[in-house]
């Protein structure tokens, strides 16, 4: 089970509408497909969102690092010497969704390899998650009939918010609006990718006292240190630390140092090895986990959903899993379906991705 290729394929993928938050917007999903093949014909599979606003990562420089750094240091190893794997690859900084994807694809060649899924390799908890969508900025009334939309069609009932242009003006306002259009049935929290103050956030959040908010996320940055540690002091709600918390180290500080009482996993950037890592640590702690959303395309939301579903703790809440829905198509040949408001992981071997080789051919930038 020897790894003898590593493959970087660039692919771009339009979105019909784009996403839009505090730290930047999407329009087009330009991703990178990694393929990793091993001697015995094992072909893993996963996929590396590059987000230049919140990891400083391109697709020119995911390609490059995967290309130049990362493959001759995987080739010749096998896929089971995943420690070995995970020291080389941690001598490069930075680079998470490169790493990461390599790695969940040499998880992918494992499983496929031994004949388990992913998620029995890592836990076997359950086999589904409920599904948490996320909302982007735009006005009111559209942010309540998209809702509306992903709750009748889809079954979903628990949203994130997306908050942190105008919190007095627009960003309440649309939560409010939420609520009523929603009622209480559905669970809402919201997300400021650090984009208000501390003082905003904590008058904000007080104006939104009455809605039943689940948690808030990333309300303001977390190099505000002091600003953000009196913040969570007197919020009533979990406070999730997300891109705050890239790896275990950053997740010790921030809840020891009284700046976040949660988490959110994604896999697209700490892969399923580091993943894991993070979410012991969280169980030594004792605080609540969320598995969050790279605004990832199918393959990354079935690594997301294989990963959530394998342990109790990232099963509890709903996870971000359904953004995928915004692209105009895909690379699976077999599409993800959300049912009744779950998205299940799949049973066979490895995450059970199949790539179309037609749309790959159609989507691929190189």
């Amino acid at each position: 089970m020897k790894i003898t290729q590593v493959e970087a394929i660039p692919f771009a993928i339009p979105y019909r509408k784009p996403l839009r938050f505090a730290s930047g917007e999407v329009h087009v999903a330009e991703h990178v497909l990694v393929r990793v093949t091993t001697d015995d014909g094992v072909v893993g599979v996963a996929e590396a969102p590059p987000r230049p606003f919140t990891y400083g990562e391109t697709q020119a420089s995911i390609v490059a690092v995967i290309d130049s750094i990362f493959a001759p240091e995987v080739v010749g190893l096998d896929v089971v010497e995943r420690e070995q794997i995970h020291a080389r690859l941690s001598r490069t900084v930075g680079n998470p969704t490169a790493r990461s994807a390599l790695d969940m694809a040499i998880w992918d060649a494992l499983g496929q390899s031994l004949g388990y899924s992913v998620t029995d390799l890592l836990g076997g908890y359950t086999d589904r998650m409920r599904v948490s969508h996320m909302l982007g900025f735009d006005e009111p009334a559209a942010m309540v009939a998209e809702a509306e939309r992903m709750h009748d069609t889809y079954g979903i009932t628990t949203f994130k918010v997306k908050v942190g242009r105008h919190p007095f003006t627009l960003d309440t306002a649309v939560v409010r609006a939420l609520r009523e259009g929603l009622g209480d049935a559905v669970e809402l929290y919201v997300d400021g990718n650090r984009g208000w103050s501390a003082s905003e956030s904590a008058r904000a959040m007080k104006e939104m006292a009455d809605l039943g908010l689940t948690f808030a996320e990333e309300l303001c940055p977390a190099d505000d240190v002091l600003g953000r540690r009196w913040l969570v002091a007197q919020l009533d709600v979990p406070f999730i630390a997300d891109e705050s918390v890239v790896t275990p180290a950053e997740l010790t500080r921030e809840i020891l140092g009284g700046s976040a009482t949660a988490a959110s996993i994604k896999t697209a950037r700490t892969g399923f090895t580091t993943s894991r890592r993070v979410h012991h640590l969280a169980e030594g702690l004792g605080i609540e986990l969320v598995m969050g959303n790279q605004i990832d395309g199918q393959l990354g939301s079935l690594c997301s959903v294989a990963f959530g579903s394998a342990f109790e703790l990232t099963s509890r809440r709903a996870g971000e899993l359904s953004n995928f829905l915004d692209m105009t198509d895909d690379l699976l040949a077999e599409p993800l379906e959300i049912h009744a408001g779950e998205l299940v992981a799949r049973s066979g071997p490895g995450l059970g991705a199949l790539i179309d080789p037609d749309k790959l051919a159609h989507f691929r930038q190189d």
